[in-house]
């Protein structure tokens, strides 16, 4: 009895000291990436400026055409629901308010973080697991390269860059889908439009809706390196390393909407 427990606390501070240590990673690389990101000098570097671009061609680019379709047929599904449901409760008014705020500061946002996840979060952790398991960062740091500056903190940046990037596009594509599903391909509205616009984006609104998607944008990038990083030196531990590191961040992105929504509604 004593023997199971005390493997059982032997467990749980293992455990816990390995999430202790997990955490410190992703806030260390995160505060050091928006360090080296605001450093003009850290761009001259030719090789990291191809590491950012090539993140963004890959995670935002190339999904771009199916993220805009995806995201208009959301907008106008949502739209026309709530104008729908405003009319028959005689609040018509508001219908274009609500939708804008559901869609470009609740939907649009998790939609943009799941589509940068789901195209690069799982290719970025299954890469960083198989140079862990090759020593190849060792490799690096032996050439007195540093590879957290040259290979990690670009992708870092390329991450928060494309969730950016889509979701400003994707509220463009909301914004046009709710005006035309409400006044038509007519011009006399855009005064009221606009009035609607002011109110929906406030400071406020607009500086917490900028924090949650660059959050979305260091987690999808951050998270995947971590868990590859830290991976069990073994070629067979590389698949579980990967659903380890998705699993965390799809629960990360959950957790984030989470406190958002009950910062801003509550």
């Amino acid at each position: 009895m004593r023997n199971s427990e005390s493997s059982f606390v032997e467990n749980l501070g293992k455990n816990t000291l390995e999430h202790i240590h997990y955490v410190n990673e992703v806030l260390l690389l995160a505060f050091t990436s928006i360090k080296y990101a605001f450093s003009f000098n850290y761009y001259k570097n030719n090789a990291v400026r191809a590491v950012v671009a090539k993140q963004v061609f890959f995670t935002a680019w190339q999904i771009l055409p199916q993220f805009t379709v995806a995201s208009g047929l959301l907008s106008y599904i949502l739209i026309s629901i709530v104008i729908a449901t405003t009319i028959s409760y005689g609040l018509s008014e508001y219908a274009i308010e609500l939708a804008l705020r559901i869609l470009v500061f609740e939907l649009l946002p998790i939609m943009a973080a799941l589509f940068v996840a789901l195209r690069s979060g799982a290719a970025i952790n299954t890469e960083i697991a198989l140079m862990t398991v090759n020593n190849e960062f060792r490799g690096l740091e032996q050439t007195g390269t540093d590879p957290e500056k040259l290979e990690l903190i670009p992708r870092v940046i390329g991450g928060v860059i494309s969730v950016l990037s889509i979701s400003a596009i994707s509220t463009f594509v909301a914004l046009f889908i709710s005006y035309i599903s409400t006044y038509g391909f007519e011009f006399w509205a855009i005064s009221e439009f606009s009035n609607i616009i002011t109110k929906v984006f406030t400071p406020i609104s607009v500086l917490t809706l900028w924090i949650k998607l660059i959050i979305f944008g260091f987690m999808v990038t951050i998270i995947p390196i971590i868990t590859g990083k830290l991976s069990i030196r073994s070629m067979s531990y590389v698949p579980v390393s990967v659903l380890q590191g998705m699993v965390r961040l799809f629960f990360t992105i959950m957790s984030v909407e989470v406190v958002s929504l009950a910062i801003y509604y509550i």
